[in-house]
C-alpha cells in the first residue's frame, strides 16, 4: 500500500513573487495573492503547513476597483468599547493609505488560523515601483510576475453588406 506523500517543513522552497497592481482588480488580486502566500500553487501543496511564498506588491496606489465601489464602498470596523464603531470610505483609505487596502483584502482571502499571520509578514506591499528585496527577485530561481489577464472580445463582428 503507498502512503500519501507530507513534505517536511526544511523541504519548503520559498520562492519571491513580483506583483504589479497598477490597473488590476482589487479582488482578483487579491485572490491571486492569497494562493500564492498559501502554497496553493505547489504540486505538495498541503493544508496544515505554511508552505507559501514571498509575494512583492508595487504599484498598490493604481489599484482598480469595479463598478461605482469607489464612490460607495466603506470599511467599518469596531474597538469593542461603546462608541468604538469605525468607518472610512474607500477613497480616503486609497489617499492616506492605499498599502492597508490591498493587505486587508488579502487577509480577508486567508483562512483563519494559525498560519494567517505568517502568511501576511511574507507580503510586503509598497506604493510606488521601488523596494528593497530586488536583489531577492534576482537571485530566486524562478521569479513570477502575476500580470493582469487579457479578456478576450466577445463582441460579434458586423457583417458587411
Amino acid at each position: 500500500m503507498k502512503k500519501t506523500y507530507q513534505p517536511k517543513l526544511n523541504e519548503v522552497k520559498r520562492e519571491w513573487h513580483s506583483v504589479d497592481a497598477k490597473g488590476q482588480v482589487l479582488g482578483r488580486l487579491a485572490s491571486r495573492i492569497a494562493k500564492l502566500l498559501m502554497g496553493k500553487h505547489k504540486t505538495v501543496y498541503s493544508t496544515h503547513m505554511d508552505m507559501g511564498d514571498y509575494v512583492i506588491v508595487t504599484n498598490s496606489k493604481d489599484i482598480d476597483i469595479t463598478g461605482r465601489k469607489s464612490k460607495q464602498k466603506v470599511y467599518y470596523k469596531h474597538s469593542g468599547f461603546p462608541g468604538g464603531f469605525k468607518e472610512i470610505s474607500y477613497e480616503k483609505w486609497l489617499t492616506d493609505s492605499p498599502n492597508k487596502i490591498i493587505e486587508h483584502a488579502v487577509n480577508g482571502m486567508l483562512p483563519k488560523n494559525r498560519l494567517q499571520k505568517p502568511r501576511m509578514r511574507r507580503m510586503k506591499v509598497y506604493e510606488g515601483t521601488k523596494h528593497p528585496y530586488e536583489d531577492k527577485l534576482k537571485s530566486s530561481k524562478t521569479k513570477t510576475t502575476v500580470e493582469k489577464k487579457e479578456t478576450k472580445d466577445t463582441s460579434k463582428p458586423k457583417l458587411k453588406k
